[in-house]
């Protein structure tokens, strides 16, 4: 009977032995283990954003038009053209009554002396650290978890969770993450250097660096005439998208290009003042109206000042109202029209604050749908942690970062590079 038991008890004990082995080696096999792991406790910050050039700058004219046809959906391409106001046209938005016609936009040149503007391959060395509070908050932390150790599934939630924290979306944020648990047993990734590595490689691809990022800014010929690239600058109040017009003209005045500056954000007197003043600090000739004026006016006559100026490029900075406002973006839409009446617009540049999250996302959709967007310009990314939005932008519209303004100085306008721009987040 003693040895009954004592047969039982063996084979109780085999089998939680078993059990145990089995239960160990399924767990094994739901995790990623790295060897190396103090050295990603405190990865060093070894600089901010670095772009590695100037701003790359392209002509407009056949080459570019021809990029937006195939970027467009069929349905648009197949839509008849509206018709184009003329600019005595009433405005289709809400604006003051006024009992006799505004006065057509005039232009201005620049009245007094102007800065000494700084060549944009010197500038450059000054765009350092810019992001590392971005940094430390989204970089430092997805590589303390990367190498922290057993990977298993609470681990990669929390992945999850710091991608979508940092707005990069639903979305790009399921691909990084299967990426990176594919290739990290695919390389055979064991220690800090390696994890880094990867998640630079996987982050970079993620923002398509095959992507054109040109600005259409430089003149074009058409039947033997020069024409001006005509650059439209979009986006809402706040966003910053009156200074990036002035610092986009000072890129093209320290390349010995000539620039008309068209003030057509006629509902914002403080707006027409400010490009008044970039363009007087360049050197460049400004084209207003009175404020509550036709913003497709001004825009108009602005293209038609720089066609007969014979200049390089006509930058418009439109107007900056809510984007919620049907009226007002179909004012967007309109100017784009008015404008093509003389010439192809080369490049709509949308400004996003980096900040607003998604918010800009909400605002990017809804300018998409009015105007052709070639491209959008982050601003404020000098110190937040919702750089992500970045990657659904890009994912959303099929449009590249081209631009990103890295502070309040006049020459803090760099071009996007995602591989300077992942390097600036993971401190590499």
């Amino acid at each position: 009977m003693s040895s009954t038991v004592i047969v039982i008890i063996v084979v109780v004990v085999v089998l939680l032995a078993l059990a145990l082995v089995v239960g160990v080696t399924l767990r094994r096999r739901r995790r990623i283990s790295l060897t190396e792991r103090k050295a990603v406790d405190e990865p060093k910050a070894k600089g901010g954003y670095l772009a590695g050039g100037g701003i790359s700058l392209a002509p407009g004219g056949q080459k570019q038009a021809e990029r937006q046809v195939e970027a467009e959906p069929a349905e648009e391409a197949e839509a008849p053209a509206p018709e184009v106001p003329t600019q005595s046209e009433a405005p289709a938005m809400e604006t003051p009554v006024v009992e006799a016609p505004a006065p057509a936009p005039v232009a201005e040149a620049p009245a007094g002396p102007v800065e000494e503007i700084e060549p944009t391959s010197g500038r450059l060395e000054r765009l350092r650290g810019r992001l590392s509070r971005s940094r430390s908050t989204f970089g430092q932390g997805l590589l303390g978890l990367l190498g922290a150790g057993d990977l298993d599934e609470d681990s990669w939630t929390e992945v999850e969770d710091s991608l979508l924290l940092a707005d990069l979306g639903v979305g790009t944020t399921q691909e990084v993450v299967d990426r990176l648990r594919a290739e990290l047993v695919s390389r055979g990734v064991r220690n800090a250097e390696q994890v880094r590595a990867l998640l630079r490689d996987v982050l970079v691809d993620a923002l398509h660096p095959d992507m054109d990022r040109a600005v259409r800014a430089l003149p074009h010929h058409s039947d033997g005439t020069k024409l001006p690239a005509v650059v439209l600058v979009a986006g809402v109040n706040g966003t910053g998208k009156t200074t990036t017009t002035g610092k986009l003209a000072r890129v093209l005045v320290a390349e010995g290009r000539t620039v008309v500056l068209g003030a057509a954000d006629t509902f914002r007197a403080a707006a027409t003042e400010q490009l008044a003043t970039w363009a007087e600090r360049v050197g460049a000739e400004v084209v207003r109206g009175k404020e509550g004026a036709d913003p497709a006016a001004v825009a108009f006559d602005s293209v038609k000042r720089g066609i007969e100026a014979g200049v390089d490029a006509v930058l418009v900075d439109t107007a900056g109202r809510l984007h919620t406002k049907t009226g007002l973006m179909d004012e967007l839409g309109k100017v784009k029209r008015v404008v093509e009446k003389q010439t192809k617009v080369d490049e709509v540049l949308l400004v996003l604050d980096a900040t607003t999250g998604q918010n800009g996302l909400t605002q990017a959709r809804v300018f998409a749908e009015v105007v052709d967007v070639t491209g959008i310009v982050l601003t404020k990314l000098d110190g937040t942690a919702k750089g992500g939005i970045v990657f659904q932008v890009q994912r959303e519209l099929g449009v590249p970062v081209k631009l990103v303004g890295l502070g309040e100085g006049a020459d803090d306008l760099a071009p996007f590079e995602p591989g300077a721009f992942v390097d600036a987040l993971l401190g590499v």
